[in-house]
């Protein structure tokens, strides 16, 4: 089942969404307007908009101030995925170039530091200071993920904990704080307040530990860039740290390289096969399971409606995902 297919009850407000994004964006400058318009254009799941939306159905559900949660944090997810570009190098997304290879860096940065503004500004609609409180400390925490990337690029020792903390404030958190502030906007109760947190953090936490094995799983097609980019880029992710500790060689005969040469596919493509050699890839997901068993744990505290099924539905499906 596809993913928009969990949830027909919400497609209005999706929809509704959609053209709210689109117009927030707009910008008079046309380089500002047309370089944020390329990057909602170039599509994406929409998960955390949903989460916001579907968290807000377990309290008083108002789609005017569902919107203004749903969209600023859609806009702060697609502005950090500018700035994670130019500190990649990366030269695609979804398979378009991105907004530094289409312009440069500077013009991708202006351009992310845009959306986050006109996120803010968007959410300031919601007259709720809790509601701004977590999104501040939340994108806090996902700018020291950014800098904590940034400083272990090729750090081929680092630990499990320092990965798992770092996808933590990468996606963990934002996907939880998108849960959590569906319910505070409709004024659900503390307790399923909580309980929607935990479920998106730890959905959150299996999401990109699934990312991190598509990245040596999948196709270029599916992917929109070369399989083992994340590792080309120095992004060191839970397989290739399971890989280094059951293959001790793949270290000192291939990963050193990677910080001063650019692999060829058929140099990747022998690196990517190692990996998997190791049993990294299995291992790898069976620690995502352990968080998505973990979401379903949280989800089935909350109070029995549709909603909750549905939420259900998608942590199985981010489960088995493939792309």
């Amino acid at each position: 089942m596809k993913l928009a297919k969990m949830y027909p009850f919400l497609k209005n407000d999706i929809l509704m969404i959609e053209q709210s994004l689109n117009d927030t964006i707009q910008a008079d400058h046309p380089v500002l307007r047309e370089a944020s318009t390329q990057l909602l254009q170039a599509g994406g799941k929409r998960i955390r908009p949903i989460f916001v939306l579907l968290a807000g159905k377990f309290g008083h559900y108002d789609i005017e101030r569902m919107k203004y949660v749903a969209v600023a944090l859609e806009l702060i997810h697609t502005a950090s995925l500018v700035h994670d570009d130019v500190i990649d190098d990366a030269e695609l997304r979804r398979g378009q170039p991105t907004i530094k290879a289409k312009w440069d860096n500077r013009i991708a940065m202006y351009t992310g530091d845009y959306i986050f503004a006109r996120a803010l500004e968007y959410l300031s609609n919601l007259a709720n200071p809790k509601a701004h409180q977590i999104l501040s400390e939340t994108i806090v925490e996902l700018c020291v993920g950014e800098i904590e990337q940034i400083k272990d690029k090729y750090e081929f020792q680092q630990q499990l904990r320092t990965y798992l903390r770092r996808i933590q404030r990468k996606t963990a958190l934002l996907i939880a704080a998108s849960c959590r502030l569906g319910a505070v906007a409709a004024d659900a109760t503390p307790e399923v307040e909580r309980a929607l947190y935990w479920y998106g953090y730890y959905v959150g936490m299996s999401y990109q530990i699934i990312d991190d094995v598509l990245d040596f799983t999948s196709t270029e097609a599916k992917l929109g860039k070369p399989a083992g980019s994340d590792l080309m880029q120095g992004n060191i992710t839970l397989p290739v740290l399971y890989a280094m500790d059951h293959d001790p060689s793949l270290y000192r005969e291939e990963l050193y390289k990677l910080e001063t040469h650019t692999p060829t596919k058929q140099e990747m493509d022998r690196i990517i096969q190692r990996i998997k050699a190791t049993g990294a890839i299995d291992y790898s997901l069976t620690i995502s399971d352990k968080y998505l068993d973990k979401a379903l744990i949280a989800a089935k505290s909350l109070p029995s409606q549709k909603e909750r099924q549905t939420l259900i539905n998608i942590a199985k499906y981010i489960g088995k995902r493939k792309s």
